[in-house]
């Protein structure tokens, strides 16, 4: 009796160990929509998430949500970080190009100690 019991679980296991998923089918449509500058879901901006979904009979707004509010914050501290670290970049992008410059310089200089050619080649390579 023991051994069918093992039988039984054993292949429960297997049952259990199976993997099911429905991603891909979901992600089908996500490089379409990044590249044409579209959201990757409908909740994370745009006029379904930004605009209220519904106003008052006088034409006033209706009042903004937790979401809303929540996602306008983040959008305003993202855009205080771009700002902050705007000039850092600026700054690391001018020490970036006084390296190359600084890199090309010294590899003419290098080409111009080099040997130069003396003698037939010299007056071969002049023709």
């Amino acid at each position: 009796m023991a051994a069918p019991l093992k039988t039984l679980r054993s292949t429960g296991e297997r049952h259990s160990s199976r993997c099911f998923t429905t991603t891909c089918g979901a992600q089908a449509g996500i490089e379409w929509t990044t590249e044409n500058g579209l959201a990757r879901s409908g909740t994370e901006y745009g006029p379904l998430t930004d605009i209220p979904d519904w106003f008052f009979a006088d034409g006033r707004s209706a009042p903004p949500l937790k979401g809303q509010l929540r996602r306008k914050q983040e959008r305003e501290t993202l855009a205080r970080h771009v700002v902050n670290l705007s000039p850092e970049v600026d700054k690391g992008m001018e020490v970036w190009r006084e390296k190359r410059e600084e890199a090309k310089r010294i590899e003419e200089r290098n080409k111009s100690i080099l040997l130069k050619p003396k003698g037939n080649l010299l007056l071969k390579k002049n023709k």
